[in-house]
């Protein structure tokens, strides 16, 4: 499996810009390129809410005062 991924060195650690779809600890081998120099795009919510992959109930906006804190 080989995939491109884009992320940003901090000086210590490479960290992605979006989650990769790998196990925790799985090794992988990082061949470094510079990308070219682009816009900085805005962080986007649905973006980064599509990111998260949470998973829930289908009625889970329309009841989570009920979920968070149960029955009143």
């Amino acid at each position: 499996m080989r995939k491109t991924l884009e992320a940003t060195y901090d000086g210590a650690v490479f960290r992605p810009d979006a989650p990769p779809e790998l196990k925790p600890n799985t090794r992988v081998r990082l061949t470094v390129e510079p990308a070219r120099k682009s816009v900085a795009r805005r962080a986007s919510f649905l973006r980064t809410a599509r990111s998260l992959k949470l998973k829930g109930p289908p009625d889970w906006s329309e009841r989570i005062e009920e979920y968070l804190y149960g029955r009143q």
